[in-house]
């Protein structure tokens, strides 16, 4: 039991290790390539949703592994083509010199629109695959990973001590002038807390025996706790080259 407990967190932060990585490493190379990462990535997501509905079919511990590995591989995809410029929103400059209020929110909300409708879309589609099927791994997913990154980026608006500014690549600098450098902010206190809490409600789930702690179980446990360490980084100064030091070796080419 102990062995399956930990293959599955391992699998769980191998996922987001290497995908995170391979999605940096990928943004750093000339921007005449993007458009092949993009092509071959798209091939990846096609095979990503036929692997998401055969999880969906069946409660096990293959299953669960096939659709928490297609899910990544399927939010790897948005990131990519966010993080390339394909698909982030139709406001493509800077944010107006002393916006404030909703007039920043809105301006904000713009540059990322596209990809966040994007994402919303994925999620529908998800929600009717789910229909009738009996292994909701995939789905929850999907879920944690949205809320999370919406709470990400809720925090770097409002503002944190680190908000990653200096490593956007070049064709996507503008978007730093929407981020805030500020000390810690209400909402990240609320959006940690919350999902700290979310974190030990399950643990407190799965040891009182009110939820079984299955492979799927521990995979989102543990891909929960790398969301929190995410957040925690936005405070803490600890170089991304520490974590993705062999993805973020190159120079972003597309800055030549």
């Amino acid at each position: 039991m102990v062995s399956d407990v930990a293959l599955a967190a391992l699998f769980a932060v191998l996922c987001w290790w290497i995908g995170t990585g391979v999605i940096l490493w990928l943004d750093r190379l000339p921007a005449q390539s993007f458009r092949w990462s993009m092509l071959g990535w798209t091939f990846l997501l096609g095979l990503s949703f036929w692997g998401v509905s055969t999880s969906m079919k069946s409660v096990s511990d293959a299953h669960a592994y096939l659709g928490f590995g297609c899910v990544i591989i399927m939010w790897g995809w948005h990131e990519l083509a966010f993080l390339t410029g394909t698909l982030t929103g139709p406001r493509k400059i800077a944010m107006d010199e002393g916006a404030t209020g909703v007039k920043r929110f809105e301006q904000a909300l713009m540059v990322m629109l596209h990809h966040e409708l994007a994402l919303l879309l994925n999620f529908g589609v998800l929600c009717a695959m789910q229909v009738g099927q009996t292994n909701h791994i995939a789905l929850c997913t999907f879920a944690l990973l949205w809320c999370m990154r919406v709470s990400a980026k809720l925090n770097l608006f409002f503002g944190v001590t680190e908000n990653g500014a200096a490593y956007l690549p070049a064709h996507l600098k503008y978007l730093a002038s929407y981020f805030r450098q500020r000390k810690m902010t209400w909402w990240f206190v609320v959006s940690v807390t919350a999902s700290i809490l979310t974190w030990g409600w399950l643990v407190v789930q799965a040891m009182v025996g009110a939820v079984e702690m299955t492979t799927g179980w521990v995979m989102l446990a543990s891909l929960l706790t790398l969301a929190i360490v995410e957040h925690a980084l936005m405070i803490f100064p600890l170089p991304l080259q520490r974590i993705w030091g062999w993805a973020m070796s190159r120079t972003s080419a597309s800055s030549a």
